[in-house]
Order: C-alpha cells, then sequence, then structure tokens
C-alpha cells in the first residue's frame, strides 16, 4: 500500500438503510469506516467520498429524498471531493480518474455500500484501469438478495462471495485493523499486496467496458 494512496468511499448514504432492501451484513461497517477515514484525515491522505444519484423513480437514493444524504459517520469535511455518479461505477460518467491521475495517485483502497454492487463494481473497473486496489472487508457490507431460482440468499452470504470474488484477483482484501497497522508502521506495507499463488495465474483483463445501470430499489449499490 502506497503511502499515497486515496480512499474511496462508495454511497455510505442513508437510504440504504431502507427496509425494502432488506437484512444486511455487518452492522459495524460504518464504524469501521470512520476509523479508515480518522486515520486518513490525520496522515493528510487523499480522499474522495462517492454519492449515487439515482434516478429509478423508487430509490431511495434520488437526490431530492433524504436518503441521497451521506451518513453523518463518515460526512466530507469541507475540502473533501464529493463525486456523484448516477450508475454503478464510480468511474463512469465522472471525473474520479481524471483526478486521481492528476495527483499522480495509482494505489486506491475501497470502503462503502454495497460490496455486491458499487464496490465491486469500481473495485474490479479499478483493477482492469490499471491501479493498485485494496478493499476494506469490515468497512464494506451487503444486502440479502433473490437468486434467479427465487431462493434467498442471506446478507452474509452475499458478502463474503463477493469479497472472496475480489480477493487477489481485482484487490487485495484486508481487514481495518490490518490496513491501520499497515498505514502506521511503513515497515508493515511489504506484504501488501498478498501474491497469487502459482496454480492461479493473474487472469488478462480487457479494456473496461461502460456499464452498469442506474440503480433502483431491487439493485442497489
Amino acid at each position: 500500500m502506497q503511502t499515497q494512496t486515496a480512499l474511496i468511499l462508495i454511497d455510505v448514504q442513508v437510504g440504504l438503510d431502507d427496509a425494502r432492501l432488506g437484512a444486511r451484513s455487518n452492522p459495524a461497517a460504518e464504524a469501521n469506516m470512520a476509523r479508515l477515514l480518522q486515520a486518513w484525515r490525520r496522515l493528510g491522505r487523499p480522499i474522495f467520498h462517492i454519492q449515487h444519484m439515482s434516478t429509478e423513480p423508487n430509490s431511495p437514493l434520488r437526490p431530492e429524498l433524504p436518503g441521497n444524504a451521506i451518513k453523518t459517520e463518515v460526512a466530507p469535511l469541507p475540502g473533501e471531493p464529493i463525486i456523484q455518479k448516477r450508475v454503478n461505477c464510480a468511474f463512469i460518467g465522472t471525473d474520479l480518474q481524471e483526478r486521481l491521475d492528476a495527483q499522480g495517485i495509482q494505489s486506491l483502497l475501497f470502503v462503502g455500500l454495497t460490496t455486491e454492487h458499487c464496490v465491486s463494481t469500481s473495485a474490479r473497473i479499478a483493477g482492469d484501469l490499471g491501479y493498485e486496489v485494496f478493499v476494506a472487508a469490515d468497512a464494506t457490507a451487503s444486502h440479502e438478495c433473490l437468486s434467479y431460482d427465487g431462493s434467498r440468499i442471506p446478507a452474509e452470504t452475499v458478502q463474503a462471495v463477493a469479497l472472496a470474488n475480489l480477493h487477489r484477483e481485482f484487490a487485495t482484501v484486508r481487514s481495518t485493523a490490518d490496513i491501520l497497522k499497515s498505514v502506521s508502521n511503513p515497515a508493515n506495507m511489504a506484504s501488501y499486496p498478498t501474491p497469487l499463488p502459482a496454480d492461479k495465474p493473474a487472469c488478462v483483463k480487457p479494456s473496461p467496458a461502460s456499464s452498469g445501470g442506474p440503480r433502483g430499489v431491487a439493485s442497489q449499490t
């Protein structure tokens, strides 16, 4: 993890507590996001808040609704950039990449909501764009979902699978405590990222595609 790793907070918004979204994993996610945010502020490292501006009629994240607000636990301070998006990926239709490149930032740490949607989408695209990508496992969370056959998948299972799919393919997944230990002692950074095992070569990733539709209640972050 580089000394100029940017903290990217994805869609930490009030509307994602909407009961219509179902049960959620990891109730401690916001507290861990706040711990990382405080550390990044103390160290003077770059911070970007991503805010979803839904165009879906039933979404709690529509701009005119109270649910669009960023949660108080990670409320931006004056001067911290807020980048608004309308699709799942934080890079599509925004100037996030331009801002990162202008500052020479090559390493990103993603936290936020939800792991299976916008966190995962943004982390995957970041990896395809050539950034070094980290995800704080316990500073993210997922909602339960219905599978194609109508079966209900518990939120904890959704979270575990989403993180497993990211780790060592698109990102290095670590705990908040592990990340804080690393940034407090530069000598610990040598352990990042985790190398791939010999029998799992990294895939050759194609150029990123502009994909990801606006999110409604059934397709959140």
